[in-house]
């Protein structure tokens, strides 16, 4: 019998025809976030500087709060003796930024918009009462994070039951343990303290797990969404300190899904060094339209 000698054998895989052609699907790789917004300086035209000195008043008021703010201030600027085109100024040097609130309570609900200068927030409250029209005030906030939705973003008391969470349920395998994890953390919670943050995207679970997790923590006041690399929409449950975080891609999929026991989560803040360059920015503007 005669052999072929190995060499001679061509290796498989290799050659003409082995490769897929350019027309044939390629690897199909998640799509990456995309359209990270950075800070451009935005300078409105002022005419007449004495039409508009209540506007620069105001504008001046912010830079000052900014420059002065120390990591336990919070600074409300109030914008109700401005008319239309005072403010429509305001607004346009401002601009907005990547985190906008919403906040929704029984009889009142505050649209909030962070400007372009990081640290400072437009508050628009709506409030409704039975048989009065509804009231509308306007103001800006100075802080990391605006104090009149943190203070509206959980109710006085929401009960998690454990023994009821615990109960055997068709569907329902790591809901119990998380509650639990959850509650145990938003009780020892302390101001300032360190995050804790429970990775969903990373732990086994149904469909009824978050159903009953989703139920168990409740929903609270507020939803948050940032803009910055990607979305992120981040919503306040009921149990104090509890919040819903979850990270999309520029294709709007859902790339992290987590809960935070914390104040706030940091991704909704404004860093300290970033209220120091507002301040700077501001000042900037504020000289170049003068």
């Amino acid at each position: 019998m005669s052999s072929i000698p190995f060499a001679t054998v061509p290796p498989i895989g290799y050659g003409a025809g082995s490769q897929p052609g350019e027309e044939a699907d390629g690897l199909a790789y998640l799509a990456m976030p995309s359209g990270m917004r950075i800070y451009e300086a935005h300078l409105p035209e002022v005419d007449d500087p004495a039409r508009f000195a209540p506007a620069l008043a105001t504008l001046e008021a912010i830079r000052a709060a900014l420059a002065q703010w120390t990591l336990s201030g919070s600074t409300t600027v109030a914008l109700d003796a401005l008319d239309a085109e005072n403010r429509a100024l305001v607004d346009e040097t401002l601009g907005e930024g990547e985190v906008a609130i919403v906040v929704e309570v029984p009889g009142e609900r505050i649209e909030i918009q962070e400007a372009s200068c990081a640290g400072v927030w437009r508050l628009r409250a709506t409030a409704t009462a039975p048989g009065a029209a509804p009231v509308t005030r306007e103001r800006i906030d100075i802080a990391p994070f605006p104090r009149g939705a943190l203070v509206r973003a959980f109710p006085r008391d929401w009960p998690v039951d454990l023994d009821y969470v615990a109960r055997p349920r068709r569907g329902v395998v790591n809901a119990p343990a998380i509650l639990t994890e959850i509650v145990h953390k938003s009780r020892e919670r302390r101001p300032g303290g360190l995050p804790h943050v429970i990775n969903l995207s990373l732990l086994p679970h149904t469909p009824e797990d978050l159903a009953l997790i989703e139920a168990g923590l409740g929903r609270g006041g507020i939803t948050i969404l940032s803009r910055g690399y990607g979305n992120c929409r981040i919503d306040a449950t009921a149990t104090a300190g509890v919040w819903r975080v979850r990270y999309y891609n520029s294709a709007d999929t859902l790339i992290l899904d987590t809960i935070e026991v914390t104040d706030v989560p940091e991704v909704a803040c404004a860093a300290p060094e970033d209220i120091a360059d507002s301040a700077e920015r501001l000042a900037d503007i504020l000289a170049a339209i003068r």
